[in-house]
């Protein structure tokens, strides 16, 4: 058995498919397909069942596949890692951020990252539902995750970076635009720009909503939190966001609630994490994070 074999492996897996795992890894279909058997032949296994809507893993297929992302995962990080040492590091560092959490902290240490290691590709999943999340953790494929509540599960380090308060942002022109902290049982009787049921975002809003005993009207759903600020800023509805997730050009709009909103920022490393994931958290830590005071309004100059 070889590491190829695995990789090919997991790629059909995830596909569905060989055709679209040979895409998937640029190589020729037949060479999947022999591999495949030949890993197969090997274990004395079936790996792979074919249904109507592509193959899929048996039962044994997905404890193989469970250990050869381990086996996968960890090949890669001592390749990283020997090119570390030589000054080099190359490879793929995974990142996933819930929440919209660390929105304008994260971009500033990649981009140190980058300028460290040139040739390191990061790859970022945005606001993963928490079933995504746990989807991706189970493959071990993630290499730092910002997340307010780690997976006790998770095979990972937990690192509090900060807390993140969060804030109301506001249509143009909102009555409450004047006041520098809106308190949220202000916002009684507004419509919404809610979540994804499913998303932490949305869990964090309901809870508030409950918390404060609002029953609210829901004008929208979306997925990502600079949509939802986006959808506000045109009165569409009111939200409630991170304060970093806040885009440029929106802060105007965003004020403080009380009583107080916030969560905390863990960074959540891989226990056996190699240089590119151990220099990402410092360069994390080197973040300022967000206060909301930022968000009330300027004072006005005194005549």
């Amino acid at each position: 058995m070889s590491l190829r074999q695995y990789e090919y492996a997991l790629a059909v897996a995830e596909q569905g498919s060989v055709t679209a795992a040979a895409e998937l890894l640029h190589v020729a279909q037949p060479s999947v397909s022999q591999q495949i058997r030949a890993l197969e032949r090997e274990l004395g296994v079936a790996l792979f069942a074919r249904t109507p809507t592509g193959l899929v893993p048996t039962v044994v297929g997905r404890a193989f596949l469970r250990e050869a992302q381990v086996a996968v995962s960890a090949s890669r990080r001592a390749r990283a890692t020997a090119r570390a040492a030589a000054d080099e590091l190359v490879g793929e560092l995974l990142v996933a951020a819930q929440m919209g959490l660390g929105t304008r902290q994260l971009p500033c240490a990649l981009a140190a990252l980058r300028r460290r290691f040139p040739r390191l590709e990061v790859t970022v999943f945005e606001e993963p539902n928490p079933a995504e999340l746990e989807r991706l953790g189970r493959r071990g494929v993630l290499d730092l995750v910002l997340v307010a509540t780690p997976c006790e599960e998770a095979a990972a380090d937990a690192h509090h970076l900060g807390d993140e308060e969060f804030v109301v942002v506001l249509g143009a022109g909102h009555r409450l635009l004047a006041a520098d902290r809106v308190e949220l049982g202000e916002l009684a009787g507004e419509p919404w720009v809610r979540f994804d049921r499913d998303s932490a975002l949305g869990g964090v809003l309901r809870d508030v909503l409950r918390d404060n005993a609002l029953t609210p009207t829901t004008a929208a759903r979306v997925s990502q939190a600079a949509t939802a600020v986006r959808w506000a800023s045109h009165g569409l509805g009111v939200t409630l966001v991170p304060a970093s997730a806040v885009p440029h050009g929106y802060e105007h709009l965003a004020r403080p609630v009380f009583p107080v909103v916030s969560q905390p920022v863990v960074a959540a490393v891989r226990r056996d994490a190699g240089p590119a994931e151990t220099a990402l958290l410092e360069l994390l830590r080197q973040q300022t994070w967000h206060r909301s005071a930022s968000f009330a309004p300027a004072p006005m100059a005194q005549r």
